[in-house]
């Protein structure tokens, strides 16, 4: 479905950014799936209560261990770790990595957004994963944030 991979660096703040993501995506309709260790999707799920205050943006965090919540299907975005057992495939139109590893089978969404910070060691594992996506023979399109 996919080939194409827009990378967002320079983020001065990640989770903030991810949120704006986040509410532009949900406004157009769209399903999304953000991926990530368990520690950030914790926090992006704090941060998605109070990171607005005129407005709501929909969304479960699916931990694991943790039954799925029955109104999974019925929500636009999902936060779940990599790795995560959830019945993705078709169901969600957008992938937001937040995590250090590339996730499985990225060119099944139409898109995928990977969220770098300004953080060396964060910076690092997106070259990593830059790597890996152009191998799989995926384009990479770059968004640096400068300000």
């Amino acid at each position: 479905m996919n080939n194409t991979v827009e990378f967002h660096h320079g983020m001065p703040d990640k989770l903030a950014y991810a949120c704006r993501l986040l509410r532009k995506a949900y406004r157009s309709g769209a399903k999304v799936l953000v991926t990530g260790d368990a520690s950030t999707l914790k926090a992006l799920d704090r941060q998605l209560w109070v990171f607005d205050e005129q407005e709501f943006l929909p969304h479960v965090l699916a931990l694991p261990g943790q039954d799925l919540p029955a109104r999974l299907h019925a929500t636009p975005v999902w936060l779940a770790p990599h790795g995560l057992d959830t019945p993705v495939p078709g169901q969600r139109s957008i992938l937001v990595n937040l995590g250090p590893e590339m996730p499985d089978q990225p060119e099944r969404f139409e898109r995928l957004f990977e969220i770098v910070s300004r953080e060396p060691h964060d910076r690092q594992l997106g070259r990593q994963r830059w790597k890996q996506y152009e191998a799989l023979g995926l384009q990479i399109q770059p968004h640096e944030v400068t300000a």
